[in-house]
């Protein structure tokens, strides 16, 4: 048998023969590298979204405006989520490895000039950069953990999950004993050098692995992306409106409940796998860091809590469990991949419980409880709707789930105004903020219930299908099998059986006679090609010419009616149809309309020999 040669790849024949693979073409060492810039770059991203500069307050010089600083710290979540859509729309000319260093070069820039901050409006286009280099990173290390496998995949939404629970504890930490006011614009300048030098590193094997393709969103995903500015940008001039005028409890509230409505809106379009995602991508960027930025505040030691030293371990619990649980989640969870979305919200809900009755606590250790249950339960539902999606919907996906975070600050914010109005002693003032924490764990809580039946009953709505058109490669849970086709009936296997068992075929005659028998029709091959049955007896030269010329007359008679062969064939078809087994017989080819004559078999040389 000749075996067709074996071509060689174009990156092969470029290389030129002799050359063996190089140490940058292991897939192991480019997951490490990329995995350890997730681990990096993610959580430097996440905690550039908090505004700490009211606990340096007393550090800022008495010339500066502080309610406008505090304006102008604030706006690095507006270019966060302004910045995420525009992104995700830009990869599709972008690749991923550029614009994942042009993010962390954003950040070190900002880092840098950070300690030159002298005005307000400096303070304020710093944080814009930070915002901004935030908003590149994001998405592209969503894309470059795409196409990796489900396992970077799910450690990138673990630690998304993550991110989200410690940044305010992450941004707070730095200013532990500081005697400049500037740290809140440079409070990790060492690791954002770090994550530099890998994504330095990750871009060099990038390009000497030739890696071009990368997922990017296409067709109506381009569409969705750029809808999803809109209430983005909304939520953004609410937000900041609030900070330029005195706005009641009610007016804070209501703002936040239609921004959240907004997004609730905007995730419910698409097909069924990008809603789900959408649902849990707002519930969690909702309600993760305003709870954990709250319980921060309430826990520090200044209200009687174990402070920044005694949160330490639960957060570091809480990050870890999260990262394991999402990573066994994305690589042995398919068999509960239905389940995984709604025991995620849920065990956000448990958690939200957790806080309402174990804040305040004197013992913070114990806070790794309710901690594990929100971020766990994060990551896990984001795992869940991350491998029933595509890439152009995790990227609508994700470009609600910085809005989400605002329009949750706001509600905090609303809850708190509520509460904190009205107190007169410092005690007062510790106890409201402590109702204020449990009110918002409240309707915390009830959000998430929300999203569960959202995601339970309108993800199974219209629109119910596979990703949509250009999406990307389907998933490994949107694989069909083909059905499975039988044998036609005029096609059936050979096979032998003793004579005894073998079936009486109905031939159809060019009469329509479905009674017969035909013996030459019915028996099996012999070794000269003519047709014998078991028992055939030896026919001479006369007895064959007189069946010949019987057949020849009944030849040239009419034929039957057409609807009498008809419902014989349909006999027949039946027939055969209802016996699948093998039945040793010749396959019959049954026709329509009128049937040829098929004459007697010719004798063979040797019937004469013998005759």
């Amino acid at each position: 048998m000749a075996v067709p040669p074996i071509q060689r790849s174009q990156q092969a024949a470029a290389a030129g023969p002799g050359t063996s693979a190089g140490w940058y073409t292991s897939p192991l060492l480019f997951d490490v590298v990329l995995g350890a810039l997730l681990l990096v770059a993610l959580p430097l991203a996440i905690v550039a979204i908090p505004n700490t500069v009211s606990v340096v307050g007393d550090l800022l010089p008495q010339e500066m405006d502080r309610v406008g600083l505090m304006r102008a710290h604030g706006l690095s979540v507006p270019a966060t989520m302004l910045t995420v859509p525009l992104a995700a729309i830009v990869l599709r000319k972008v690749k991923v490895a550029h614009l994942l260093v042009g993010g962390l070069a954003l950040l070190a820039v900002a880092d840098v000039l950070g300690g030159f901050a002298g005005s307000t409006f400096m303070v304020g286009v710093l944080r814009v950069l930070h915002g901004v280099g935030a908003g590149l990173l994001i998405p592209a290390t969503l894309v470059a953990a795409w196409d990796r496998g489900p396992a970077l995949r799910a450690v990138w939404a673990g630690l998304l999950a993550a991110s989200l629970l410690c940044a305010q504890a992450l941004a707070l930490w730095p200013l532990d004993g500081v005697t400049s006011w500037k740290i809140t614009l440079q409070p990790y300048p060492l690791l954002t050098g770090v994550a530099l030098a890998l994504a330095a590193g990750y871009f060099v094997l990038w390009v000497l692995r030739g890696e071009s393709a990368t997922p990017a969103p296409q067709g109506v995903e381009h569409s969705r992306l750029s809808l999803s500015a809109v209430p983005a940008a909304g939520i953004a001039v609410l937000a900041i409106g609030t900070t330029y005028s005195d706005w009641g409890a009610f007016l804070v509230l209501a703002a936040a409940a239609l921004s959240v409505g907004a997004l609730l809106a905007l995730a419910s379009i698409g097909n069924r796998e990008g809603r789900t995602l959408a649902y849990a991508v707002v519930a969690v960027g909702t309600v993760v860091l305003p709870t954990a930025a709250q319980t921060t505040m309430v826990e520090m030691g200044g209200m009687g809590g174990p402070g920044l030293k005694g949160l330490w371990a639960p957060f570091l619990i809480a990050a870890v469990l999260t990262v394991a649980a999402a990573f066994w989640a994305g690589v042995y969870g398919g068999a509960m991949r239905r389940w995984l979305v709604s025991a995620g919200l849920l065990s956000m809900v448990m958690g939200l419980c957790g806080i309402r009755l174990m804040v305040p606590t004197s013992e913070g250790i114990w806070l790794a409880v309710p901690f594990a249950l929100l971020a766990v339960g994060a990551g896990v539902a984001l795992v869940g709707a991350l491998r029933q999606a595509g890439v152009g919907s995790a990227l609508f996906a994700l470009t609600l789930c910085f809005p989400g975070v605002l329009a949750g600050y706001l509600l905090g914010t609303g809850v708190q105004v509520m509460r904190v109005a009205g107190s007169r002693t410092r005690q007062q003032l510790v106890d409201n903020f402590v109702g204020a924490l449990h009110g918002w764990a409240l309707v915390g809580g009830f959000l998430v219930v929300v999203v569960i039946l959202l995601a339970s009953f309108l993800a199974r709505g219209p629109g119910a299908g596979t990703e949509a058109e250009g999406d990307g490669p389907p998933s490994e849970e949107a694989v069909v099998a083909a059905p499975e086709m039988s044998p036609p009936v005029f096609a059936k296997p050979y096979a032998t059986k003793k004579p005894a068992e073998e079936r009486e075929m109905v031939t159809v005659s060019a009469q329509g006679d479905t009674g017969g028998a035909n013996a030459a029709a019915k028996a099996p091959v012999g070794e000269a090609g003519r047709r014998k049955t078991p028992a055939e007896p030896e026919k001479g030269p006369d007895q064959a010419e007189a069946e010949e010329a019987e057949t020849r007359a009944e030849g040239t008679e009419t034929t039957g009616s057409a609807q009498s062969a008809e419902s014989a064939e349909s006999a027949v078809v039946a027939e055969d149809e209802a016996d699948d087994a093998p039945t040793g017989e010749v396959p019959r080819v049954v026709t329509s309309a009128q049937l040829p004559v098929v004459p007697p078999p010719a004798q063979s040389p040797e019937d004469g020999d013998r005759l």
